[in-house]
């Protein structure tokens, strides 16, 4: 067995050691401590998740919800990262891009997606589009500015050499300055794909009829923990998900590079 391997076997024994120990800790608490008039038997909110994904929750199933969830983010998602790529590359790469937008830029990135839910609802409504602009907020910050570092980062006698070659500038952006960003971006979309899945549940929340926010804000307004814990878990378990597929599109695409394991 290669320490590569072993590596590997003693994270996953670990992770279900920590999840059991969590596990058997909820338990506990739900038994023997006054919050189990707060929060339910761990056993009763898995058994519940379980009926909820062959049930229904509202009109859907928990399945369907998630799906519902998970399409806003892809959708959101995409469109934010291609944005947020394109800009950071153009203002890693040119002064002038960089001068007329990163002051923009370093205004609005600090500020959360939910500050603008009000903005969302006057500029699209209570639709779709509302909750995939707050989405597509979350992804854009983040691959914005990865891609700008990343591009900023190239190592300039690599760029010397392309130039001494004979290449013109719109050589050096595609076939120096883009793949070598391509490590940082990744880095980018990684963070981005987990802060835009975060903000599912606030965009879901503006009037929403399904998804894993809607199970969430419906739990609140019925009083039901077990429905909420629920929706909470397949959150957690879907951005699990999320970000696993999203290293290994890395590793996959990025083998050179070794930050990416």
């Amino acid at each position: 067995m290669n320490e590569n391997t072993k590596e590997k076997l003693l994270s996953v024994i670990c992770a279900v050691i920590s999840i059991g120990a969590f596990l058997l800790l909820w338990w506990f608490v739900t038994h023997y401590t006054d919050l189990s008039k707060l929060l339910p038997d761990p056993v009763v909110v898995l058994k519940a998740t379980f009926e909820y994904c062959i049930g229904v929750v509202g009109k859907y199933s928990l399945i369907i919800h998630m799906l519902s969830s998970l399409r806003r983010v892809l959708i959101g998602f995409c469109l934010g990262s291609l944005a947020g790529v394109i800009l950071g590359l153009l203002m890693g790469r040119y002064l002038l891009a960089r001068a007329i937008f990163n002051p923009i830029f370093r205004f609005i990135r600090p500020i959360p997606p939910i500050a603008w839910i009000p903005i969302s609802i006057i500029w699209f409504g209570l639709g779709e589009e509302a909750k995939i602009f707050l989405i597509f907020l979350a992804a854009f910050a983040n691959t914005t500015l990865n891609a700008m570092t990343g591009a900023m980062n190239v190592d300039p006698e690599v760029i010397h050499a392309a130039r001494m070659l004979g290449a013109k500038e719109r050589q050096i952006f595609t076939t120096v300055v883009i793949p070598a960003s391509v490590p940082a971006i990744f880095a980018g979309l990684q963070v981005g794909i987990s802060s835009a899945w975060a903000s599912v549940v606030a965009a879901e929340m503006i009037k929403a009829e399904n998804g894993l926010g809607w199970i969430i804000q419906a739990g609140m307004d019925n009083n039901n923990m077990t429905q909420i814990l629920a929706g909470i878990i397949m959150i957690g378990v879907v951005g699990f998900l999320l970000a696993y597929i999203m290293r290994k599109a890395e590793e996959v695409m990025c083998r050179w590079n070794k930050s990416g394991r």
